[in-house]
């Protein structure tokens, strides 16, 4: 099965998070058909967390987008050092930022996360 490409999945995880009442909010940009998607997490509270894409080894035939940790309860200064990392590698990923108390993404992580 194809993967839904990343300006939809984006699109409709920011639709979904409306819903579920969480405020998100799209940070950048990227390639349209297969950006990664990375996801921060601002707890609210001086910390944040950091959400990308599974390792290889994770994913399956189902199509389905894998999250696994990168960083947690951490810093939110130490997820943006991060990303200006991740953004030198790669320019075309997405970031998506999620603003929760409770911490929820409603990402789906892979296995043993």
């Amino acid at each position: 099965m194809a993967r839904l490409r990343s300006d939809f999945w984006v699109s409709a995880y920011l639709r979904r998070c409306a819903v579920e009442g969480l405020d998100a909010a799209l940070r950048k940009r990227g390639a349209a058909e297969a950006g990664a998607i990375f996801v921060k997490v601002d707890h609210l509270d001086g910390t944040a967390s950091l959400y990308g894409p599974a390792p290889q080894l994770f994913l399956d035939d189902s199509g389905e987008r894998l999250f696994a940790p990168i960083l947690q309860d951490v810093m939110p200064l130490d997820v943006e050092e991060r990303m200006t990392r991740e953004l030198r590698f790669d320019p075309d990923l997405w970031l998506v930022e999620v603003d929760d108390r409770q911490g929820r993404h409603l990402l789906d992580l892979a296995e043993g996360d």
